[in-house]
């Protein structure tokens, strides 16, 4: 059911009903006076020529008797005028029929003494009779005047009084009718609409439409907790994709931290393994070199295979490096001092490819960090920068304070990186140098080591055309809350 029909079927039928009630007793009362009303006009026709009917009747003037009556019977409500002496017989009668007698009449008003009214017959014909003692000076009845009128004329009175309460109930029955609709369109009904409307754009895909509230102060309220009912949903919704997206990230974080964990068991047992016969190979070159006259062929080969031992047992260290991860013992340090000491490291590696290393950076600045591990990291990013950037590169290091936290810029104009390598470049043994050229486990050592300092580390395009990578140190290790939500945040 709708609005509108409810307000029809609850208010506008019950008043209805009310009302037609209230009318009919209204109506009933006022044919009550119509009818007295009638009456009344009748009896005062009938009291203004008693006086004339009874002088005349003493004088036995029968004459101004029906000179009265006809008087009587000129005015409209009279039907019939009839006048009878004190025993009851007829001395004048004027217009309609006459009755069939007066005797009852006159024994009635004798033993009475008052004038009173009936409705009956007259020859047939409904008539209401009102009948007035004529009396002498003496106060002694010497007659009966009978005044008569068409019951029609009642009728007819009552009929166009109903007619007229009809049309009056109609009438007030539609204004009323159209007052309701209209007061609930203007009240309710394009509140309501507007409202609705709002709801089917948002059902149609307006998922970010909000009603506009206005109308009264309930529906305003109404449209003010739909508003918020839809935020409400927004958010949740909204919560429900950020856990899903921290459940993936945790999912993802998991398998490579279990992927890390059997990589680092594996490199574990394989420097293990390899470090004992590599001592073994290494000494006996050794040996063999310092025996003389080893031909000059001999000579080289075995100063090709220390080299190559020396290269495995870098390695087998950065294996270690990766697959054991020692305590981080943290203090306050000058950056620059571990960006220096950084650069001074790789001198011959700058010096080899002709690379320019600058540091920017206030000297007073402070990073709460392991030096040791934080000295390698730099170590390894400046050493990937030389490598990226090639014959006469530029490589620059910088570091700033920002918010209870250390930042490191490590910067190349090499060719920078792809999304597919950034996505993959802290992988364990991925590497894009030649083979030959890197093991794919320096990155993968400084994102383990940031990690646990618990900074983060960033890569981007660099503004000398390559890539930078940049190392945000806390001043103190976050508990798990706001790691995960840093995270989170990435």
């Amino acid at each position: 059911m709708s609005l509108r029909a409810a307000l029809i079927v609850y208010v506008l039928t019950p008043m209805t009903a009310a009302s037609l009630v209230m009318g009919f007793w209204a109506l009933h009362a006022f044919e009550h006076q119509v009818e007295k009303r009638l009456q009344y006009d009748l009896e005062m026709v009938a009291r203004a020529i008693k006086l004339p009917l009874s002088h005349a009747i003493k004088r036995n003037r029968e004459g101004s008797i029906a000179q009265t009556l006809e008087s009587a019977f000129s005015v409209d409500q009279v039907y019939g005028a009839y006048v009878y002496d004190s025993k009851g017989e007829k001395i004048s009668t004027t217009g309609g029929e006459e009755p069939d007698s007066g005797k009852e009449q006159v024994s009635k008003l004798s033993d009475d003494g008052d004038d009173y009214g009936e409705f009956g017959e007259v020859a047939g014909q409904n008539v209401y009779s009102y009948f007035v003692p004529l009396e002498d000076s003496g106060g002694r009845m010497t007659g009966l005047l009978q005044l008569t009128r068409r019951s029609s004329d009642f009728q007819d009175q009552i009929r166009n009084a109903r007619y007229k309460a009809a049309g009056i109930f109609m009438a007030a029955f539609l204004c009323l009718t159209g007052l309701v609709f209209y007061g609930h369109h203007r009240a309710l009904g394009k509140y309501l609409n507007r409202l609705s409307g709002s709801m089917n754009k948002i059902a149609g895909g307006q998922r970010h439409h909000r009603h506009n509230c206005a109308g009264p102060k309930e529906i305003i309220a109404l449209g003010a907790h739909f508003n918020q009912m839809m935020d409400n949903i927004d958010n949740a919704e909204m919560e429900i994709r950020q856990r899903r997206e921290n459940e993936k990230l945790l999912e993802e974080r998991l398998r490579r931290a279990e992927k890390l964990a059997a990589i680092g068991q594996l490199a574990a047992g394989v420097a293990h393994e390899l470090g004992t016969p590599l001592s073994v190979i290494e000494g006996k070159a050794q040996r063999a070199m310092r025996k003389g006259r080893l031909p000059d062929s001999a000579a080289g080969d075995l100063k090709d295979i220390r080299y190559e031992l020396r290269r495995m047992e870098q390695i087998i260290r950065q294996l270690l490096d990766f697959s054991r991860r020692s305590e981080i013992r943290r203090k306050q340090i000058q950056a620059a001092r571990l960006a220096g000491s950084a650069a001074a490291s790789l001198a011959q590696e700058t010096s080899r490819f002709g690379t320019k290393a600058t540091l920017e950076g206030d000297p007073k600045d402070l990073v709460h960090a392991d030096p040791v591990q934080m000295e390698q990291v730099l170590v390894n990013l400046i050493k990937n920068g030389i490598q990226a950037a090639g014959e006469n590169g530029v490589i620059r290091v910088s570091w700033k304070r920002g918010a209870a936290e250390t930042i490191f810029a490590i910067e190349d104009n090499g060719p920078g990186m792809t999304k597919d390598i950034q996505a993959r470049m802290f992988e364990p043994f991925y590497t894009t140098k030649p083979v030959g050229s890197g093991t794919g486990l320096g990155l993968a050592v400084v994102h383990g080591i940031v990690e646990e300092h618990g900074g983060r580390i960033e890569t981007d395009e660099s503004g000398l055309g390559g890539a930078r990578f940049t190392l945000h140190i806390p001043d103190e290790i976050p508990d798990a809350a706001n790691v995960k939500d840093r995270h989170n945040n990435e």
